[in-house]
């Protein structure tokens, strides 16, 4: 069943919303801003817990982020997801401070290269508990297809996002990530052939996030996906200081979708 899930984007220390291709460690001026919000994390962590918005997930984008992080997940412990730098040396311990998952992405592509040894110390630091781990694909298109876009979505890796990958991953994981990198921020619309083939590939549970403007888009994901794959809305939802659609709507479609 298809459900709207909510996201807590930090940067630098800030609730932000972003274009995520605009993203870069070497050219930090190119960043473009949608929104900073006033607000602490804890606030959104808040809102999402009081609407029962289970599986949403806070991103670390850059350094800088841990302590409101730890604000939002210490706002409703085991009701959030956390990613961000993620390794085997913190998984455990974003957990242990409240995080119902933890979310990993560049750390299995070191070099850009997948790692699949890096993957399994991840596992083994949550004691190999897959229910506590969700797999981060996020992803820009090349060629004619996606390709998994690493370090905050500026580096192509060598894994091209199709069913033999998706396939390999699912044993470790209790759900997938895939931010559409391209279309991040940018409130142009879904990549609609990446959401049907995440329903083609995908057994598990599976979020997309790019380009979302508007409650249409949920009843457009449901459909192409049959169901299968989840939306997350940023920059266009009003409590982002978007014009697109209404949290409440948000909100309301769920329970429509609880209790047809």
């Amino acid at each position: 069943m298809t459900i709207f899930r909510p996201c807590i984007d930090l940067h630098a220390g800030s609730v932000k919303q972003i274009v995520g291709g605009t993203l870069s460690e070497t050219l930090p001026e190119s960043l473009k801003t949608n929104f900073t919000s006033l607000l602490p994390s804890s606030y959104y962590a808040n809102l999402y817990k009081e609407q029962g918005l289970h599986g949403a997930h806070v991103i670390m984008l850059g350094p800088g982020n841990d302590d409101a992080c730890r604000e939002a997940v210490e706002a409703w412990p085991k009701g959030l997801q956390v990613g961000g730098g993620v390794n085997e040396g913190n998984a455990a311990e974003w957990v242990k401070n409240g995080a119902e998952k933890v979310i990993i992405t560049s750390y299995l592509f070191p070099s850009g290269k997948f790692s699949l040894e890096h993957l399994k110390a991840v596992l083994a630091a949550l004691d190999n508990d897959k229910e506590k781990l969700v797999i981060d694909l996020s992803c820009r298109k090349k060629g004619n297809g996606w390709w998994v876009a690493m370090n905050k979505w500026q580096t192509i890796a060598d894994m091209e996002l199709n069913q033999d990958s998706i396939s390999l991953l699912e044993p470790y994981c209790s759900e997938f990530l895939i931010h559409a990198a391209d279309n991040e921020g940018l409130q142009k619309g879904i990549d609609h052939e990446l959401v049907r083939k995440l329903a083609e590939w995908c057994s598990i549970p599976v979020t997309y996030a790019g380009g979302g403007r508007g409650i249409q888009d949920l009843d457009l994901v449901k459909e192409l996906s049959n169901g299968k794959v989840d939306l997350t809305i940023g920059s266009a939802l009003d409590i982002f200081g978007g014009s697109g659609v209404k949290f409440e709507d948000c909100i309301a479609w769920n329970k429509k979708q609880a209790n047809p």
